[in-house]
């Protein structure tokens, strides 16, 4: 009885989140198919009991069901050779109840879609997503398989976010960042979000406590951050403006800069737009939270040197307290951010 399979119950509402926390646990068994567990339940395969994901039960499965391992098998069952499968997606991102993935020299992609629908019980829609343009960054999607319903709300760490992923933006990328910032702001912290989007660092940092400023001049993201604050019950700890943040006065603790181009100067003689509106709000050792695409050749010179050459233009100096990179931005260029406390000489 001891090697009888393991399953863990959750909801079908946390299905997701679960099945990535258990992923990142090292202990989801890809082998076996999630079964339905009573009403509004989920059977999970599992390798061993979680020690992080939190589940109502764990199992144990006499009547498993196998399932094939993986895309590339499926569409060999399907009768794809090994060139069209080479040309298939080698990794997505699964937002909620819709899968986000590249299909650019894709063939047969309905088929592919279709594929996805059966690894990942919980999902309804595939979409290709196919750039990123204009002044408020807005994704261009199509359908590819599926129900069609690009709008969805997505669980990770207990923070929601609800989206329509054919108009804002959604980095799964981002994630272990985003859970970040909600552990390590402070209950009662002022904290200033200039590039807010939809919630990505507003969210988990109201939850923990923190009272946030958040700007937003996208209009379709604004009113989903509207609506996160909402559904995570944080909305009297959010003061959401549809505006650009360098028109907002307000004192802060702490600053996140979460748009890429924010480090940019003027020119080499004006200074630099954000930054310096970045240190105007930020109180006396208070900490900013700089993100910036930076090519892989000026890590970690460029952003720091930024960094310090606008808090030097404001009387300020930098201690830096930590640098990491979140992920790849393109071939050459790392998503990477910057946390440093500016206090006065």
């Amino acid at each position: 009885m001891s090697d009888t399979p393991l399953a863990a119950i959750v909801s079908k509402e946390n299905g997701q989140e679960a099945i990535a926390a258990l992923r990142d646990e090292g202990i989801y068994d890809d082998s076996r198919k999630l079964r339905e567990a009573g009403d509004g339940a989920l059977a999970l395969p599992v390798s061993a009991p979680p020690d992080e994901t939190e589940v109502h039960e764990v199992i144990r499965q006499s009547d498993p069901e196998s399932r094939t391992r993986g895309l590339d098998d499926l569409l060999a069952a399907r009768g794809w050779n090994d060139e069209e499968i080479a040309r298939a997606p080698k990794s997505w991102a699964v937002i909620g109840t819709v899968i986000l993935a590249d299909f650019e020299g894709c063939p047969r992609e309905e088929e592919v879609g279709e594929a996805l629908l059966s690894l990942h019980g919980g999902a309804d829609t595939v979409i290709a997503r196919e750039g990123i343009s204009g002044e408020h960054r807005e994704p261009s999607v199509r359908v590819v398989a599926g129900a069609g319903d690009t709008e969805t709300v997505h669980k990770e760490h207990g923070t929601k976010y609800a989206m329509d992923l054919a108009r804002v933006m959604f980095s799964s990328g981002n994630k272990r960042e985003r859970a970040r910032m909600g552990e390590i702001v402070e209950k009662g912290e002022r904290v200033f979000d200039m590039f807010a989007g939809i919630g990505y660092f507003t969210l988990p940092m109201a939850r923990a406590g923190a009272h946030v400023t958040a700007v937003e001049r996208n209009p379709v993201a604004f009113q989903y951050l509207l609506e996160n604050a909402v559904l995570n019950g944080v909305a009297e700890r959010i003061d959401a403006y549809r505006a650009d943040c360098r028109e907002i006065e307000t004192e802060a603790d702490r600053i996140v800069m979460g748009y890429y181009d924010a480090s940019e100067p003027r020119s080499e003689s004006e200074g630099y737009e954000y930054l310096d509106s970045a240190l105007r709000a930020l109180r006396d050792g208070g900490v900013l939270h700089m993100h910036e695409a930076t090519p892989e050749a000026e890590l970690w010179e460029r952003p720091v040197s930024r960094l310090r050459e606008a808090a030097a233009n404001a009387g300020r100096e930098i201690e830096l307290l930590d640098r990491r990179r979140v992920k790849s931005h393109s071939e050459g260029v790392s998503h990477i951010v910057i946390d440093a406390r500016i206090k006065r000489p």
